[in-house]
């Protein structure tokens, strides 16, 4: 009889894998390769995922000896599996958008210049600082409403002339 065979929690399994039973890895993987795929799917495109989950598993089964169940072996897998995520990035270095991929893509020097000054200039005034802070800097309304001393109303009637403003100058470049 194999030793899965019989239902084993994960680290009864991550134990078998540890004493050479091949079959607790295949286990593991179909319990657990899912939902990690599914939490890589938010940081890589899907085929660096099957990489990352290749890589986790293999570590996983290289590693099961040195296993101690202090927390869960979930969470043991994720941190392998975004350890694994980081080591592919890194050897890749810092991504660069491809030139076809900015906002004044296809526009002359002199055009590029001008959708430029037109967004500074919409996002001069009151509009462009309550822009910053919520969306630059991430603060809530209310915080945005007590930095600048206006009501909440205020905060969100100059965001949606400033979205207004943006969509405007955008527009005319398409």
């Amino acid at each position: 009889m194999c030793a899965i065979d019989v239902v084993m929690d994960d680290d009864e399994l991550i134990a078998a894998l540890a004493a050479g039973d091949d079959t607790a890895l295949r286990e593991l993987f179909m319990r657990h390769a899912p939902w990690l795929a599914g939490r890589l799917r938010a940081a890589l495109p899907p085929p660096d995922v099957e990489d990352v989950l290749q890589e986790t598993f293999l570590a996983v089964w290289q590693g099961a000896s040195g296993y101690r169940p202090r927390g869960t072996p979930q969470a043991w897998m994720w941190v392998i599996a975004r350890n694994q995520a980081a080591l592919l990035l890194r050897r890749r270095g810092p991504v660069t958008a491809p030139l076809e991929e900015t906002p004044d893509a296809g526009l002359d020097p002199a055009e590029a210049a001008m959708v430029r000054a037109d967004i500074t200039a919409a996002l001069a005034g009151p509009e462009g600082r309550v822009l910053r802070l919520m969306y630059v800097e991430d603060r809530p309304i209310t915080e945005v409403a007590a930095l600048l001393g206006v009501p909440a109303g205020t905060v969100k009637s100059r965001a949606h002339r400033a979205r207004r403003m943006l969509r405007t100058v955008l527009g005319g470049i398409r």
